[in-house]
């Protein structure tokens, strides 16, 4: 049940991708459709716009690492894509998580808001990110990764 690298001619710019799984509880089956990817080569706005269909209409998840420059995407928590980048060797202090509306412009673009960025001990005590490096950081990889 580990990744593997992903072979669809469509999402060929994914480095990594989760395989689906199916899981057997009393009287009933759920789908549990993990779709997670780590994205290290632009893609465009478009896929953004199909995936945002995946959980929440008109936003995808995302975790930024701002060390290796890399994006983890669509999952219905960001803490999800945290571990996936954890696992395949990214430090968690570089992590940070957004959430992308690929149908809006500008400012409205990106929203640098999770759970997963209250960190005290890096001087971040709430939900979004506070420091303006960091902030201008995510802002140049999210414009390098994601093409219009």
């Amino acid at each position: 049940m580990g990744n593997k690298k992903s072979s669809s001619s469509k999402m060929a710019n994914v480095l990594w991708q989760i395989p689906t799984y199916l899981v057997f509880l009393p009287n009933d089956i759920f789908k549990i459709d993990n779709r997670m990817e780590i994205i290290d080569v632009p893609i465009h706005i478009d896929e953004f716009k199909n995936l945002a269909q995946n959980y929440f209409g008109d936003m995808v998840k995302g975790v930024v690492d701002v060390d290796r420059e890399i994006l983890s995407i669509d999952a219905e928590l960001h803490s999800d894509l945290e571990s996936l980048l954890l696992k395949n060797g990214s430090r968690q202090e570089s992590l940070w998580g957004i959430n992308l509306y690929p149908e809006l412009d500008g400012d409205d673009f990106i929203e640098f808001d999770s759970l997963i960025n209250i960190r005290p001990w890096q001087g971040n005590r709430s939900r979004n990110v506070e420091n303006p490096g960091i902030r201008t950081s995510i802002v140049n990889i999210i414009e390098k990764l994601v093409t219009k």
